[in-house]
């Protein structure tokens, strides 16, 4: 009788235990990793309060985004981060090297969002455009139209501002400078594409996030550029000199990732159901002019964003293949990173 006693005491005990442990676990802040500046101002007020008031778990905002990082957690099994937002190219590429949970789409809505942003590790953040960007104070009454301006260093003199990973976009450009019909960019002419950034690499500055990429554009230390969309209209929302071109958008995605081995899996699925929701979709893309990736958010969109959308400018769109990007990448970004060196 005594040891039936103790083994329900123990038994008890241990269902006490398992509880408590549960309850520290959905107590546990979740981590939310993006790239800083306006857009990740926006992430959190369009998605993370909103959701912790909800659900009430909190959010901790960290970044910027890491890819080399965020491989070394989940393969040292100490992931730190919850929900990451990375470019789709990476997106696909650390589905496939097995980095990534598999999304939950019992709680993630799929049926409304739009088939080219989604897949089975990743949902969409938000799409945008790569713009030509300019300082007014720089270029003068004759406003640049086109990528073949950052090449025309007698009419345009100063700093071009470039994005600085090996991913979509850059390549691209310089191709279609140079002559590179659209429907012919890929697979990428990279010996073309070298060549042609040869000619203003000593003008070049890069830049690696978005707040860099506005710092350097609303200074004037940089002429014109390759920047967001959406840090672009943040300038001009704060009253920055700045201006845009929409010839030849170059149309990318970010994605929304949660990485193997999250310590807060069920948190993090219902973070991106939030985060992806009609509604959600639509206060992020009110707060930035990025694009909505979920088509019910439409009707819930600003009327006066629509010259800053991209959904605006398709007939001057180029969507970046980031399918081949995320098969080819890591050999470009070999050649990439020994052509920053020489």
């Amino acid at each position: 009788m005594v040891l039936k006693k103790r083994a329900i005491a123990t038994y008890v005990a241990a269902i006490l235990a398992s509880g408590a442990g549960l309850a520290t676990a959905a107590d546990q802040p979740l981590s939310f990793v993006s790239w800083g500046g306006s857009t990740q101002d926006a992430q959190r007020d369009a998605w993370a309060t909103p959701f912790s008031k909800a659900s009430g778990i909190k959010v901790v905002m960290d970044g910027p985004t890491d890819y080399g990082k965020l491989k070394a957690m989940v393969e040292s099994g100490n992931v730190q981060w919850d929900v990451v937002d990375v470019e789709a190219d990476f997106a696909l590429r650390a589905a496939a090297e097995g980095l990534l949970e598999p999304l939950d789409f019992s709680v993630i809505q799929r049926d409304t969002l739009d088939p080219r942003f989604v897949s089975e590790r990743g949902v969409g953040s938000f799409y945008f455009s790569f713009v030509l960007g300019y300082n007014q104070g720089k270029v003068g009454a004759a406003a640049p139209q086109d990528w073949a301006a950052l090449f025309d260093t007698t009419k345009y003199p100063g700093k071009r501002a470039l994005y600085k990973w090996p991913s979509p976009g850059v390549l691209e450009l310089a191709l279609l400078a140079d002559g590179v019909p659209a429907h012919q960019l890929y697979p990428l002419d990279l010996d073309r594409a070298f060549k042609k950034l040869d000619t203003i690499k000593p003008d070049i500055v890069w830049w690696g996030g978005g707040a860099q990429s506005q710092q350097l554009l609303a200074s004037g230390e940089a002429t014109l550029g390759q920047f967001w969309n959406g840090r672009v209209y943040a300038l001009q929302q704060d009253g920055a000199p700045v201006g845009v071109s929409w010839k030849q958008n170059l149309v990318m995605a970010d994605f929304l990732v949660v990485p193997k081995g999250t310590k807060n899996k069920d948190a993090a699925m219902k973070f991106l159901a939030a985060a992806s929701s009609a509604k959600g979709q639509a206060d992020f893309s009110n707060l930035t002019a990025y694009a909505p990736v979920n088509n019910d958010s439409i009707p819930q969109l600003d009327s006066t964003l629509a010259p800053n959308l991209p959904t605006a400018y398709a007939k001057d769109q180029i969507t970046l293949d980031y399918a081949y990007w995320a098969k080819n990448g890591p050999a470009i970004a070999t050649r990439w990173n020994e052509w920053l060196v020489k």
